[in-house]
């Protein structure tokens, strides 16, 4: 199970990577292995304000669709358009190519609530 430790992680299983005032975000290695094969994903967030906790999108795989939640409140500035045609990306490289947002931060202190790589593997019994 791969859990980058430079990364912050929710406990809906989003991380998140922040560069400045920018961040992207994604789901964890852990939360697409329980889904499954991803076959589509439904991100119509940009452009909008989207707080901590709400929904910015949803993942379909085989069995289930999943809502997405933003770690942290931000606008929404860019999806992944790799995600368009080859929504499996996320399955293969969830931390890098199948990258789902990239936000505008409203506040860069929200990161610190978030939790550390040890407090997410704890989370998830790794």
């Amino acid at each position: 199970m791969n859990i980058p430790a430079d990364l912050k992680y929710t406990k809906d299983h989003e991380w998140i990577r922040v560069q400045g005032n920018t961040a992207t975000v994604g789901i964890t290695d852990f939360a697409q292995s329980e889904l499954g094969d991803i076959v589509y994903i439904d991100i119509s967030s940009v452009g909008k304000d989207v707080n901590e906790h709400e929904v910015f999108g949803t993942v379909e795989a085989v069995k289930t669709v999943s809502d997405l939640y933003m770690p942290v409140s931000g606008k929404v500035l860019e999806v992944n358009s790799l995600l368009d045609g080859s929504p499996e990306k996320v399955n293969a490289d969830p931390y890098g190519d199948g990258w789902m947002v990239k936000i505008d931060l409203k506040n860069s202190g929200d990161v610190n609530g978030l939790l550390t790589a040890d407090q997410y593997k704890e989370l998830i019994g790794k």
